[in-house]
């Protein structure tokens, strides 16, 4: 049986190299080069949603890849693809990047100028290993598996227009629709997620930030199971303790998540910290919470900017949330989207907070009256953004024109 081997290179000299001499591979069968990053991880996975079989037995991922650093892509596609063998190529053949290669889940490493029987040897070791754990896996559950789930985070313009309720309502709707559910607080050190859930817990994400191979059982053992079905992965009491969780390990811990449920959301609070700018940079969506008011509307468009300016992402891939919306406010959805310049949900959440005081102050935010027009609007919105199915009523309105203006889903790169 032939050998498929997936070149990851950016550099067109290294593919011409690479994609020659594994041509010439006894029994490889190398394809399509791919250029970067995010094209590895979507092609991998589109091959994984059909069958693990129809991945490749060998990638070969070479140093100058991007937009994600080359170890932690093999990072990644060792913890989402395990029988996937990589073999990191680099001009760079020191003791300690062989050991951050190996540390990061490379099965081999190979170093310019590139000489054939080093490749032809490494290459057949690195398939007879795939070709071994695809055998003896089975049906193992404690791997991660398949293409992995749909990640949003939810940010605010400034504090306190609504980010955790959005948040937690998001997961509340995705995880009613029956898809397995993930609430992340990356809002370090004011998180409150636990607090609107009443929820007391030992473990937060801070246990998992030293952690370079999360394995389902450790991600299983941090996080907290709530009544309701959702899976939490809460703020650290001590909001110290949030500098623990780097942007490295905020990215292994998405990535985790993102392999473990079929959705993940992410509370990354109103505070830009480089966990929470990684969050948002890998997120398949990404919304801002508003406020109609001139201060929230400022802030939001600030951060905008300052994402960025920063290249965590650009405006037409951000989507804003307006809540506590009313006709009477003379700041309307569709001026928001003009000042800030990004993509804006159609659903607007309606400013009735009496309907969310009680709850708020027992810490049952998830047991919001499903008749109420808060809770309406957020699984509208929720079923906007595909992650459930959005209610007959919220159906109903939109059908009669309600929109306020244009959703933006599901980011893509190609």
């Amino acid at each position: 049986m032939p050998t498929r081997i997936l070149p990851a290179v950016g550099d067109a000299d290294a593919v011409r190299s690479l994609v020659s001499l594994l041509s010439q591979l006894p029994d490889a069968e190398p394809v399509p080069p791919v250029t970067d990053s995010t094209q590895l991880v979507d092609t991998l996975a589109r091959l994984a949603a059909e069958s693990v079989d129809e991945l490749p037995e060998v990638v070969v991922v070479h140093e100058r890849i991007g937009p994600v650093p080359a170890l932690e892509l093999v990072r990644e596609v060792a913890l989402r693809f395990p029988a996937v063998g990589v073999i990191l190529v680099t001009t760079d053949a020191s003791p300690g990047l062989f050991s951050a290669a190996m540390d990061s889940g490379a099965r081999g490493l190979i170093t310019f100028p590139l000489a054939y029987d080093d490749l032809a040897t490494r290459v057949q070791a690195v398939a007879q290993w795939s070709t071994g754990v695809r055998r003896h896996l089975g049906g193992s559950t404690d791997v991660f598996t398949g293409p992995g789930g749909t990640v949003v985070t939810v940010s605010g313009a400034k504090g306190g227009v609504g980010t955790t309720l959005t948040a937690i309502q998001l997961a509340l709707a995705a995880q009613a629709s029956g898809r397995t559910t993930a609430l992340c607080d990356l809002d370090l050190q004011t998180g409150d997620v636990a607090s609107y859930l009443d929820v007391q817990f030992r473990r937060s994400v801070v246990d998992l930030a030293a952690i370079t191979d999360i394995s389902p059982r450790i991600l299983a053992e941090a996080v907290f199971r709530h009544d309701t079905g959702v899976d939490l992965l809460l703020a650290p009491g001590d909001g110290e303790r949030g500098e623990e969780v780097t942007d490295r390990a905020a990215r292994h811990i998405v990535g985790a998540l993102r392999a473990r449920y079929e959705v993940v959301i992410v509370d990354c609070g109103a505070h830009l910290s480089g966990a929470s700018a990684a969050a948002v940079e890998t997120a398949d969506t990404a919304l801002l919470v508003t406020t109609p008011d001139v201060v929230a509307v400022r802030g939001a468009k600030r951060t905008v900017r300052m994402w960025d300016r920063l290249q965590i992402r650009k405006a037409e891939e951000t989507t804003v949330v307006v809540n506590r919306h009313s006709r009477a406010t003379e700041i309307q959805p569709a001026l928001i989207q003009k000042i800030t310049g990004t993509a804006l949900a159609t659903t607007a959440v309606p400013a009735h907070f009496k309907e969310l005081q009680a709850a708020v102050d027992s810490g049952r935010l998830h047991a919001l009256d499903p008749k109420g027009s808060v809770r309406q609007a957020l699984w509208s919105l929720a079923g906007e953004l595909g992650l459930a199915k959005a209610p007959e009523a919220a159906q109903g309105r939109r059908a009669r024109g309600g929109d306020r203006g244009s959703a933006g889903l599901r980011r893509r790169k190609e």
